[in-house]
């Protein structure tokens, strides 16, 4: 193992949104003082929001510099043979105060003619969320692109889409190609392909304060749509204590559920970091040399080269992320 390497903490990069709100800072303890945050970035290697290294002796450290220096130490051979200093997952917590935009991705083919990126599959855990709020997700009956563009040019596009009453512990698989949203009063935490390319079909009609409404897609959206996709996007997962659950696996991440009441042993089996993601409580992880605590809204990145460690809580439910 290089010695050097260690359980890396990040700076959250905060992201002010039209439609974000205060639970980011008030429920998960993130310092801002910006008003309407609606995403922290936890772990990016988004051109220009490039994670920074938090703890430890590489400190200051951009997740970029330290992936150069230590290649497949960090991310794993197979994931450096196929991604080489390009970090492949985007790891975010969201707060919408209001709905987001009614949008959806392109795929990996789209997205790198287009747009030279990953295409951006995604999945949602639902860490927390009001009484009544929804996730939009698909549509609530067969489409067809004709349909479809009917409904957007009447305005009348609200009436076909799919809404989903959430509550805690809810977790949905986006695939590219699917219609979605995030309603108001949901706060979650967010796994992706390394990607900021959103597609914005509808925006409710708001605008900013300047009273400018925000740039829509519907040129580049209808292209990627795809309209015979099943309704599989609500994940069930089992939730047995102090052992990895799978919830979502894809050619672009695994992730699993992990609900901790005591110390348990832990071995990195897979050619892949792990990144935790901590959904409640806290927990402790120890390696050979370093213990770092991970308390709710934290998120730490083990890299490959860490085969063996111990995760200790009483409390903690965490997320476990690997490619």
């Amino acid at each position: 193992m290089s010695s050097n390497l260690y359980p890396l903490k990040f700076h959250p990069i905060l992201k002010e949104k039209i439609w974000g709100g205060n639970k980011l800072k008030k429920l998960l303890n993130k310092a801002s003082s910006l008003p309407n945050i609606g995403e922290s970035w936890e772990i990016s290697d988004v051109k220009g929001d490039t994670s920074v290294v938090s703890n430890g002796n590489l400190q200051g450290k951009s997740l970029q510099d330290i992936l150069t220096v230590f290649k497949s130490d960090l991310i794993g051979k197979k994931n450096y043979n196929q991604f080489g200093d390009k970090f492949p997952l985007l790891i975010k917590f969201i707060d919408a105060k209001e709905d987001l935009s009614i949008q959806l991705h392109p795929n990996d083919e789209l997205a790198s003619k287009r747009h030279n990126s990953f295409g951006k599959t995604e999945m949602w855990y639902v860490m927390q969320a009001d009484e009544g709020s929804n996730l939009i997700v698909g549509f609530n009956q067969e489409m067809t692109a004709e349909k479809y563009l009917k409904h957007l040019n009447d305005k009348t596009l609200t009436k076909i889409l799919n809404f989903d009453k959430v509550k805690t512990g809810d977790t949905y698989f986006i695939e590219v190609g699917r219609v979605h949203a995030i309603g108001s009063g949901v706060l979650l935490a967010e796994i992706q392909q390394t990607s900021d390319i959103t597609y914005r079909v509808y925006d409710w009609d708001r605008v900013d304060a300047n009273g400018n409404e925000r740039e829509l897609h519907n040129d580049l959206a209808i292209d990627a749509f795809d309209f015979n996709m099943p309704d599989n996007f609500r994940i069930s997962y089992d939730r047995e204590q102090n052992i990895s659950n799978e919830m979502v696996k894809c050619p672009y991440f695994t992730t699993n559920y992990l609900k901790l009441t005591r110390p348990i042993k832990k071995q990195n089996i897979h050619d892949s970091f792990l990144i935790y993601m901590c959904v409640e409580g806290e927990a402790n992880i120890m390696t050979n040399s370093v213990h770092e605590t991970i308390k709710l809204g934290e998120t730490i990145l083990l890299p490959a080269a860490i085969k063996d460690f111990e995760i200790s809580s009483k409390n903690a439910i965490l997320l476990e992320v690997y490619v």
